[in-house]
């Protein structure tokens, strides 16, 4: 039977990237329970490969006992294009199947201006509404309690 491939999402992070990953179902039962790779196996073995446009880099083997898990890989060059690939393994099956390469750019320093802009654009939008409604006021659109004056009679 073969392991694999595991579910694999990945966000960017300051100079790095989360990497979170489901273990492949299993097809195996007991009774009526689905069970889960680690019912079977404990533990298992994954191996996340990197790919930047330095080429491949396999990270070391680490193991899980969680069905869903993240780890981060820091140290990463910021505005740059990472993708990775994870390999689950088991100590009794070393047959696998990759996941699908998944790919995300590094974050820089959160983007020095953005926070600036987004805080001075809504500052702009506001002051807009209230000019708006300010007008609308002044032109009488609200607050028309104001008595007409009666026709002759």
């Amino acid at each position: 039977a073969f392991l694999g491939p595991p579910e694999v999402n990945i966000t960017s992070c300051l100079n790095c990237i989360n990497v979170t990953i489901k273990l492949p179902t299993s097809h195996f039962r007991e009774g009526e329970k689905l069970l889960s790779l680690i019912d079977i196996y404990q533990d298992l073995d994954y191996e996340i490969t990197l790919k930047s446009q330095d080429g491949e880099h396999k990270r070391p083997r680490e193991k899980t006992t969680k069905e869903v898990f993240s780890t981060v890989i820091e140290e990463l060059y910021p505005s740059r294009n990472y993708c990775v690939s994870v390999v689950v393994t088991a100590s009794l099956n070393k047959n696998s199947i990759p996941s699908g390469w998944k790919c995300v750019p590094a974050d820089s320093a959160a983007r020095p201006g953005y926070h600036v802009a987004a805080v001075a654009g809504a500052v702009c939008v506001s002051l807009i509404i209230a000019g708006a409604l300010k007008c609308m006021h002044a032109g009488g659109y609200f607050l028309q309690n104001k008595s007409l004056p009666h026709a002759l009679v």
